[in-house]
């Protein structure tokens, strides 16, 4: 499978079961600044779902395009940091009255039914918490493929503090580590 069905199966994710790691998804409560939240991500750990698979080295890139939209390119690498490459790109929308905290992402043509909600950021948007409605979903990112242990600390204790189930968490190799 490529990385493109990888994440354009992301946009299916309330189509799929797994388990619920948090039955009581808070919502965003922190605007987000599109501008500093663009550029890339390393995933350092995600609740597993079919759709990523094996991905090691995964990323998620972000820009802000012409027409108002969030670009989105999502890349990992097949079973190992050195693996064969994987990526697909999509856009995202701003859900009005969110302060740019939630996103519908679409991966096929113009339906968007994909949730992304920015649950929480540091202030020098160097980490970000992102889930969806459902709670089988969760990435917890880094703006550096191998954070701080005390970064890596505060993002656990924020996403535990969100009702997140932290034992769910598959943690994602990187370069380097």
């Amino acid at each position: 499978m490529g990385a493109g069905a990888l994440l354009a199966l992301s946009a299916c994710a309330s189509l799929q079961s797994g388990p619920v790691g948090n039955r009581a998804v808070p919502e965003p409560t922190r605007p987000v600044d599109l501008t500093l939240y663009a550029g890339r991500w390393y995933e350092i750990g995600r609740y597993e779902a079919g759709f990523q698979r094996g991905c090691e080295a995964s990323t998620a890139t972000y820009g802000l395009r012409a027409d108002g939209l969030v670009s989105v390119i999502n890349t990992c690498r097949q079973d190992r940091v050195d693996g064969p490459l994987r990526s697909i790109e999509g856009k995202a929308k701003v859900i009005d009255g969110s302060a740019n905290a939630k996103l519908k992402i679409s991966f096929f043509g113009p339906f968007y039914i994909g949730n992304y909600w920015v649950l929480d950021h540091a202030e020098d948007y160097s980490w970000s918490i992102v889930g969806e409605p459902s709670g089988r979903y969760l990435w917890l990112l880094s703006r550096t493929p191998q954070p701080s242990a005390q970064t890596r600390q505060t993002i656990m204790a924020r996403a535990r503090d969100l009702g997140y189930d932290l034992s769910l968490v598959r943690w994602t190799r990187q370069p380097g580590a």
